[in-house]
């Protein structure tokens, strides 16, 4: 009967050898894409894949100096964040509005240099991990730029959100009716 365990207990021990060494080659692959995924300027996104603002159209998105940014691998999107430029803070979707457009008027009198604050209004991955590398990628994107000094979010005030931004080491700002903003700082 001895054997017979120690037999048992043989597979069993090689089954778990086996079974981590799958599980290891799959969390590999799973991040694998991250290493070559590139920022990319969209001129659309399908705007009813957006679960933060689904209801703001392209042309909201990419009017008066608007952006919209993906990363994308293989010729697929895995995330995207659409941001505006201003000059202030914005607390509402209305305002932003407002801010984006006062800023690209006054462009024309900077060299076509839209605001000084870049404001992330919307941001969602089709893949885990793509939030956290958008972010970190036009982090980096508004830091080499020679008028952009902060990255600033209109945030929606979900337990979601505020997570997501405070594990991305943002800071909470501000709080207010409808939104909330996170400033990332080096």
């Amino acid at each position: 009967m001895s054997k017979m365990k120690e037999l048992k207990s043989r597979r069993l021990k090689a089954r778990i050898r086996k079974n981590k060494q799958i599980i290891n080659k799959q969390f590999k692959d799973f991040f694998n894409w991250v290493k070559g995924a590139e920022l990319v300027s969209l001129k659309e996104c399908d705007t009813t894949d957006d679960p933060v603002r689904p209801e703001l159209d392209n042309e909201f998105r990419t009017s008066y100096g608007r952006k919209i940014y993906g990363v994308k691998y293989k010729n697929e999107i895995y995330a995207i964040m659409c941001f505006a430029f201003t000059n202030k803070i914005p607390r509402t979707v209305k305002e932003l509005d407002n801010l984006s457009k006062d800023a690209f008027l006054q462009s024309a009198l900077r060299d076509q240099k839209v605001g000084k604050i870049a404001i992330a209004y919307t941001v969602w991955s089709k893949k885990k991990g793509g939030g956290k590398l958008i972010v970190k990628e036009v982090f980096k994107m508004i830091k080499k730029s020679n008028h952009l000094n902060r990255l600033v979010t209109l945030s929606p005030l979900t337990e979601m959100a505020t997570k997501f931004h405070l594990r991305n080491k943002a800071k909470l700002i501000s709080v207010n009716d409808e939104t909330q903003n996170f400033e990332y700082i080096k």
